[in-house]
């Protein structure tokens, strides 16, 4: 989350005012550092993780455990002994870092620096990842653990779920008929956030998770644990504070749980503290310049969906088994701060009658566009000039701001890239501090950085910051933190290597972006690993590149330097002593085939295809890995040890070792007080996360 502003947050119905102001002075902050970096280059591979925890308390009395919402005394005590750490670890290494986040209940951690190429880097990571769960744990009480788990399972059951205990009744900034206003972070970011996207869409979020139907469960399954007689906001279930709109078939749509929101057989939430009170596990890499971040950028968007599936960890939402693995839909509905009409919901704007698949679409009468995704979604537009990069593959609709794009594109912006910004700035800025209205542009990017960091996608493309030596980077975003550090680590790993595979050996990934969509959707369903195929490249060796029968003996490409030298290898046999960045991208051939049709591009694939291989056509990715880490200089240990970590990828991928949402899944089920209704009882979730604590031990080993 990084450092949070202070000042006096802006209600929405007066930060609305201020949005055309945020937007125009927010491209200015870009165009700001565009012409001042879009030239630079030659930077290091820097690379990070961040790793969310969240706080548990356990009363082992009355076999509960729950979330301690001690976040604020934590980070202040962490913060005061930064001397004593360092002292600990010694001078050498660098002192790992916590941040606030959105749950009262959640930690964020950094390594205190990042990690560079040194192949040496690569193996410190767990120990790093290690040492920031020990230092958390060390000064949190002796009955609070820091679980590096996705989702709470027990988050907004009635009764206690937290330590010390709050009432839902309170919720002024959500009107959750479950999470109390304690559950949030007491910054004023955080709860003029969560109220101001309410205010802004017009009603609460509403989340549906489809229920797993276990032997007893009840059918139809309407929920008896929400509070249908509440009425103390105006969306609740005793008040009737909006008119079901009704679409051309009947169908009735309301924004209240008894009227429409909470769906039969789903699992309903109704808060923004259900979605950003998930733990993910996020990479970010420095690239060399802006022509690569945006190579990477593009070349990664395919494989955010198989990350997702593959670190699948989060089955069970408000004390029920949920049919999906996964946390991001939940994530995206519980920001999604469109209004009906720019989801297409309102007449006015369209009418749509799925069951007739007709769409008409109608002139919008209060909104700038019809949005077609929430603003925590998946990558809507590929940005790379790279000549791999068709205009086919950018098949869905992303509306973009026309004045925006235009703006841009007049200044020397090109139309990819310009299209990218415009298409982010659709969006309102959610949290304005009036003492930040006006900024100086050209020392501040606070104004771009509102609109840029509020849209949450699988990646994110981020412009060097102003006054800082950091340089073009992308985020990775997509993937689920898993149980133990050695997971955690594996999949930072494994990220870090496929990211220099894909550069060193040029290959083409690209897709059209719906089926990546598709890809999204079936990622987060029950088992998708081993249950759903993916759409992926039949193909990713461009033109006149090697074939996959010689890549186990690949020798690097010279690296070229910005002003066109070699650049010494630092190694032995032609082999690399660290993992670099500024791979040139070789020149389309002059007789390179006529592309086939891009639905020819791409089959669907199991993800075991994907990883592993297909034939002799298709290599897969972990192969693609191991053969760029045959360019690599390392020794026997350092190489038995990576290969723990690529050992694990495998294993999840061929169905050997259980991804954390089915183990979780399976214990619950197991559980002698488990009654086979869906339900997560206290009892069961107690042990479950006693059981995942005992994981957490010094051990290169996943335990199942």
């Amino acid at each position: 989350m990084g450092l949070l502003s202070l000042g006096t947050p802006l209600a929405w119905d007066e930060a609305k005012h201020y949005a055309d102001h945020v937007r125009t002075h927010g491209i200015t902050q870009f165009l700001q550092i565009w012409d001042r970096l879009k030239d630079r280059g030659g930077d290091e591979l820097l690379w990070g993780d961040e790793i969310e925890y969240m706080v548990a308390a356990f009363d082992d009395e009355e076999k509960n455990a729950k979330l301690s919402l001690r976040q604020t005394e934590i980070l202040a005590k962490l913060q005061t002994i930064v001397d004593d750490i360092a002292s600990d670890r010694g001078e050498s290494e660098s002192v790992p870092t916590f941040h606030p986040e959105y749950g009262r209940f959640m930690l964020e951690s950094t390594p205190g620096a990042p990690y560079t190429g040194a192949l040496r880097d690569l193996l410190v990571v767990e120990s790093n990842m290690r040492y920031r769960r020990h230092l958390a744990r060390k000064y949190l009480k002796s009955n609070e653990v820091p679980f590096t788990m996705t989702s709470f399972p027990r988050l907004g059951v009635p009764g206690v779920f937290t330590d010390p205990y709050y009432d839902p009744v309170d919720a002024v900034s959500s009107h959750s008929l479950f999470l109390p206003e304690e559950i949030t972070n007491p910054h004023a970011r955080f709860p003029t956030l969560t109220a101001n996207i309410r205010r802004r869409r017009g009603s609460k979020v509403a989340i549906n998770l489809p229920l797993f139907i276990d032997t007893h469960t009840p059918r139809p399954f309407v929920d008896p644990t929400i509070p249908w007689q509440r009425h103390i906001y105006p969306e609740d279930p005793g008040k009737l504070a909006h008119r079901p709109v009704r679409c051309c078939d009947g169908a009735e749509r309301c924004a209240e749980a008894k009227n429409g929101a909470a769906l039969i057989d789903h699992v309903y939430m109704d808060a923004m503290g259900f979605g950003m009170g998930c733990s993910c596990l996020q990479i970010t890499f420095q690239a060399c310049n802006v022509t690569e971040a945006r190579r990477l950028y593009d070349a990664l968007i395919p494989v955010a969906p198989l990350m997702l599936a593959l670190t699948a960890a989060s089955p069970l939402w408000r004390g029920y088994i949920a049919d999906v693995d996964c946390r991001w839909d939940v994530v995206s509905a519980s920001v999604d701060d469109r209004t009906e009409e720019e989801r297409g919901l309102k007449a006015g704007s369209s009418t749509s009658c799925p069951r007739l698949m007709l769409t008409t679409v109608q002139p919008l009468h209060e909104n700038r566009f019809r949005i077609p995704k929430s603003r925590y979604a998946s990558v809507s537009l590929y940005i790379s000039e790279n000549w791999m990069n068709r205009p086919a593959y950018n098949d869905i609709e992303a509306p973009h701001d026309p004045a925006i794009f235009e703006r841009l594109q007049k200044h020397g912006v090109d139309d990819l890239l310009s299209r990218h910004i415009a298409h982010l700035f659709i969006r309102d800025p959610l949290v304005i501090f009036s003492e930040s209205i006006d900024q100086d542009d050209t020392t501040s990017n606070d104004h771009f950085e509102n609109i840029q960091s509020t849209n949450w996608q699988t990646l994110r493309f981020k412009p060097p910051p102003t006054n800082s030596p950091i340089g073009w980077r992308v985020e990775f975003r997509p993937m689920e933190v898993q149980m133990t550090d050695f997971e955690n680590a594996a999949f930072s790993i494994f990220i870090v290597l496929l990211s220099r595979a894909i550069l060193h050996f040029n290959l083409n990934l690209y897709i059209p972006i719906s089926k990546v969509d598709e890809n999204m959707a079936r990622a987060q369903r029950r088992d998708a690993v081993h249950s759903e195929k993916f759409y992926f490249r039949k193909d990713v060796f461009p033109p006149g590149s090697s074939q996959p029968s010689s890549l186990a003996s690949s020798t690097p490409t010279t690296p070229i330097s910005e002003h066109g030298s070699p650049i010494h290898i630092n190694g032995v046999n032609g082999k690399e002593k660290k993992l670099r960045n500024c791979y040139p991208l070789p020149p389309k051939p002059d007789d390179a085939p006529v592309p086939r049709a891009v639905q020819e591009e791409y089959e669907e694939m199991t993800l075991e295809e994907i990883m592993n291989g297909k034939g002799s056509a298709f290599p897969g990715l972990l192969n693609l890995v191991y053969a760029f880490l045959e360019t690599l200089d390392f020794d026997a240990d350092e190489a038995r040890r990576i290969e723990e970590y690529l050992d694990l990828v495998r294993r999840r991928t061929n169905g050997s070792l259980r991804t954390a949402a089915s183990w979780i899944r399976d214990f619950v089920r197991s559980h002698p007080a488990y009654k086979f209704d869906s339900v997560v009882s206290q009892e069961i979730n107690y042990d479950l996360m006693l059981a995942v604590d005992e994981m957490c031990v010094p051990s290169h080993l996943c335990r199942e």
